[in-house]
């Protein structure tokens, strides 16, 4: 290791907490408050997601993304149903089976080179249909932007809206990184979230604490919310302090020009890395990630001194994430380590 440390590549939850985020933590941090969320704070906060996202629904604040996504899927679900999604979805892939295990569903993977279901591959998983003996498929979940940092157009998007209007099935969009792909298409969060019944709208990983919103965009689902969200442990007392992020990150769009910046940081990395030998770039780069495959020795000796996921180690491609906090400093330095290996080990 090198006695500098060096900024991560690993994850935008290695990045701090953004200091608006901060200053607004203190502010809200003067007297009291009344607790589970009656507080000026948690309505101003809701009042403005809605606006946001162009809901008649309700928005509801959690503590994190795995517990934004049971709530938001078990909104949508009956007892009996299924959920298709992509292989590579958090759901199926990072959260421990927490889906399963909390609501009782079975989740239905689709294989998604890049991340992206199609309405092709979403009736690939509509068999059994009417039939008592399997699980019915009643929710699609898409990632906005994807595991591999790939974004849904509002084209593509739309075409699945249709598809599941037509088949019965309702959409959930988990949206832990939903700020880079507004910032990527241009495009508003109601924008997105027209195509969604229940999404969710991160903020950890776009410069908060720790705090997750999740957006019902039509009261016909928000029913049973209130009650799920306490059962599944996701109700804060001291709700005002989730609040008071949000607020920090909806002021003046903060949450866009993290997202913005992130983005920009993602594709100076790729940019820089276009003509280094061995780096071949996995996917689009079009949100805050990029993956590329390079020579196994190169990477045993760049994690030497950085920090980054092995996304498939069989197939030799890693992961490298940037965020809001990040320079092109750091970027423009990492570049030239990779380089660096890449040239002396080839």
């Amino acid at each position: 290791m090198t006695d500098k440390p060096r900024k991560s590549f690993g994850s935008d939850n290695h990045a701090g907490i953004h200091p608006a985020v901060i200053q607004a933590l203190t502010e809200a941090n003067t007297g009291e408050a009344v607790a589970y969320g009656a507080d000026s704070w948690t309505e101003r906060a809701t009042g403005e997601l809605k606006r946001l996202f162009g809901t008649d629904g309700e928005a509801y604040l959690v503590f994190n993304g795995g517990g934004a996504n049971v709530l938001g899927l078990g909104l949508l679900l009956d007892r009996h149903e299924a959920v298709i999604c992509a292989d590579s979805a958090h759901i199926n892939t990072d959260e421990c089976g927490s889906p399963e295990r909390m609501l009782g569903t079975k989740l239905l993977p689709v294989p998604a080179p890049d991340g992206k279901l199609t309405p092709d591959l979403i009736e690939t998983r509509l068999a059994g249909r009417g039939d008592q003996h399997f699980a019915q498929a009643g929710v699609v979940s898409l990632t906005q932007s994807t595991e591999c940092g790939t974004c849904y157009s509002l084209p593509e998007l739309a075409k699945i809206r249709d598809f599941c209007r037509a088949n019965s099935l309702r959409v959930f969009m988990d949206g832990a990184r939903l700020a880079n792909a507004a910032a990527h298409l241009g495009c508003t969060l109601a924008d997105l979230a027209s195509h969604a019944d229940v999404l969710t709208f991160g903020g950890t990983k776009n410069g908060a604490m720790g705090v997750e919103a999740v957006i019902v965009m039509s009261p016909e689902y928000q029913a049973n919310a209130l009650y799920l969200r306490k059962q599944q442990m996701q109700l804060s007392s001291k709700m005002r302090f989730l609040a008071a992020q949000f607020l920090a990150l909806l002021d003046d769009d903060l949450w866009l020009r993290n997202a913005t910046h992130a983005n920009a940081m993602a594709t100076r990395l790729a940019t820089g890395l276009s003509d280094v030998p061995g780096v071949q770039i996995r996917y689009p780069v079009e949100a805050d990630a990029v993956f590329a495959r390079l020579d196994p020795r190169h990477i045993a000796e760049l994690r030497r001194e950085w920090t980054f996921h092995v996304w498939d180690e069989a197939n030799s491609i890693v992961r490298w994430m940037t965020a809001f906090d990040m320079r092109e400093s750091d970027v423009d330095s990492f570049v030239a380590s990779i380089a660096s290996v890449a040239g002396t080990l080839s």
